[in-house]
């Protein structure tokens, strides 16, 4: 028989009022790297992909002024990317870090909120000038795949751009990016990332509590023993034996799931 709850509570927690989820293929992102390592990629003539990892991303939210209710959401991703590049006359590769950059912007439902919250626990200062209470975008995302690298030589003002990069991405590569002027080669890749975006606003909901959260098990209590510690640990069976797919209702068998008897 199912629990009754006890009481309802008036609770203040965050509702998703819209959400997406997409998959982009970033063809050709271009690689900014320190001066250092634009030095090696002015003398490559060879490039292999390594790895990719999302660093952060900048999010942004703004009314849609043609249609009340709905909110455009910026974003701009920061990848830190590693590839292997080839020079003349040397057989080893030399691996260098470089940032690539990545501009998104979804549209989405959060609701009309014309009200300005004010809070007890922010400082005066920071409550001036008072703005209108939108939605909070949340964008989740894993680290994207890469998919392919190229290395190029410049040609007309292909170089001549640059980004402005937080400092702290920045300082993964070392702080400052090459100048433009010393830049006759560059790095092309493609990635491949997955994301989900969310708009949530702040609202008062009535929800039926049944208890109170009681901790239902005991803190393992740390020693300083690194034997005793290490006994605890579970062995890891899936690192020797690793695990296959299970058919429904299978008995334990060496046959695949899909095998006759």
């Amino acid at each position: 028989m199912a629990e009754q709850f006890k009481e309802a509570v008036c609770v203040d927690a965050g509702r998703v009022y819209d959400s997406c989820c997409d998959r982009d293929c970033l063809e050709d992102l271009r690689l900014y790297f320190s001066p250092d390592d634009q030095l090696t990629v002015n003398q490559a003539i060879g490039v292999r992909a390594r790895s990719a990892t999302l660093l952060t991303t900048v999010v942004d939210v703004e009314p849609v002024t043609f249609k009340r209710g709905y909110y455009s959401v910026d974003m701009v991703f920061y990848f830190l990317v590693s590839v292997d590049l080839y020079v003349a006359d040397t057989t080893a590769p030399t691996t260098v870090n470089g940032i690539a950059t990545f501009n998104k912007r979804v549209i989405l439902f959060g609701s009309e909120g014309n009200a300005q919250v004010f809070s007890s626990t922010a400082p005066m200062e920071s409550t001036l000038p008072a703005t209108t209470n939108v939605p909070t975008a949340y964008v989740q995302a894993v680290d994207p795949i890469i998919l392919s690298a190229t290395v190029n030589t410049c040609i007309d003002d292909q170089c001549a751009q640059t980004i402005n990069a937080p400092a702290a991405v920045l300082n993964v590569i070392g702080g400052t990016l090459a100048p433009v002027d010393t830049i006759e080669r560059f790095v092309g890749v493609t990635l491949g990332i997955f994301t989900v975006v969310q708009l949530v606003r702040n609202v008062q909901m009535l929800v039926p509590v049944y208890d109170f959260c009681v901790p239902d098990k005991e803190c393992i209590t740390t020693t300083d023993d690194p034997c005793e510690m290490f006994n605890r640990i579970q062995f890891p069976l899936d690192e020797f034996f690793p695990p296959r797919e299970f058919c429904e209702n299978e008995v334990s068998s060496c046959m695949p799931c899909n095998a006759e008897n």
